[in-house]
């Protein structure tokens, strides 16, 4: 194959790679390094011909490194300063998500949170076998484990994250409406709406890096939540607008001081149960410029 033609090949499966990658990392940046160590990769082996499916090829390597790479990044990770969220992934708007990868739910902020709970090895095999669609073989490549052992990783990984999913999760346009209708009453200063809109035992987490002030710790129950989210937007505001978040509806703030925050918002039964606020800079790298 020539190198033109392998290079327009890569880039075909590029979105999905980084998918796979991200998913995995919650970094898009860590996921990028191993979507381009996979490309070096492809491209320094030995008989490109006599692989004969590209894509599981590149899934299988690109789940290698990024298993690899969640090992460190678990450990840094245990250093963080205060609460760590992942990367999140912002569009334009509701109708225009972040390209770089193809949103959908298994890239949902909800879902990387149950995967943080999970060992390295229990995530990649949930990851690569029930969302990605490898089989248990190409799973145990990648894993170093035997068929038998993937499969029991992946059946425990299933039960867990069956038991913190969303029970009656929203459709696009209720996730909407519940984002509006939260973000109209941060505007308001509407204390009982919000509090309506706030499952009983919500949750609230803030990373701010120790880069800029975030919530120390979670913060949790519908009447607490919404007073601590009340005080935080006594701070004027330059913009609050609904966005995607790993395609779902979200939110983008923006203080007159110029600190940027991103909020993911799950919403389970009609009623929040979690937010998520991002306002680490370094994770908001991606964030669309806004004019």
């Amino acid at each position: 194959m020539r190198s033109e033609d392998l290079a327009e090949c890569f880039e075909a499966e590029r979105p999905h790679l980084l998918r796979v990658a991200y998913a995995t990392l919650g970094s898009m940046a860590e996921a990028e390094d191993c979507v381009q160590e996979a490309w070096l990769r492809l491209r320094g082996a030995p008989d490109v011909g006599a692989i004969r499916d590209l894509r599981g090829w590149l899934i299988r390597t690109v789940g290698r490194l990024a298993l690899d790479a969640l090992g460190s990044a678990r450990a840094r990770r245990e250093c963080y300063v205060g609460t760590w969220l992942p990367e999140p992934l912002v569009g334009d708007s509701a109708d225009d998500p972040a390209d770089r990868v193809t949103l959908d739910e298994s890239v949902s902020m909800a879902l990387l949170l149950v995967l943080e709970s999970l060992s390295p090895a229990e995530r990649t095999a949930f990851l690569l076998h029930d969302v990605f669609g490898l089989s248990f073989d190409e799973v145990a490549d990648v894993v170093g484990r035997s068929p038998a052992a993937v499969r029991q990783l992946a059946s425990r990984a299933r039960r867990h994250v069956a038991e913190r999913r969303p029970r009656f999760p929203p459709t696009p346009d209720q996730q909407r409406q519940v984002v509006t209708a939260f973000a109209a009453a941060c505007r308001n200063g509407d204390l009982e709406r919000l509090m309506a809109l706030l499952d009983p035992g919500v949750v609230c987490r803030g990373d701010g890096g120790g880069k800029v002030s975030a919530l120390p710790r979670e913060e949790h129950g519908a009447e607490h939540v919404a007073r601590l989210l009340l005080a935080f937007l006594c701070d004027p505001l330059r913009e609050m607008r609904i966005v995607t978040v790993n395609g779902s509806a979200g939110l983008l703030l923006r203080g007159d001081d110029g600190v940027l925050s991103v909020a993911s918002l799950t919403v389970d039964d009609g009623r929040i149960t979690a937010l998520d606020i991002v306002r680490n800079p370094d994770k908001l790298a991606y964030v669309p410029a806004v004019d």
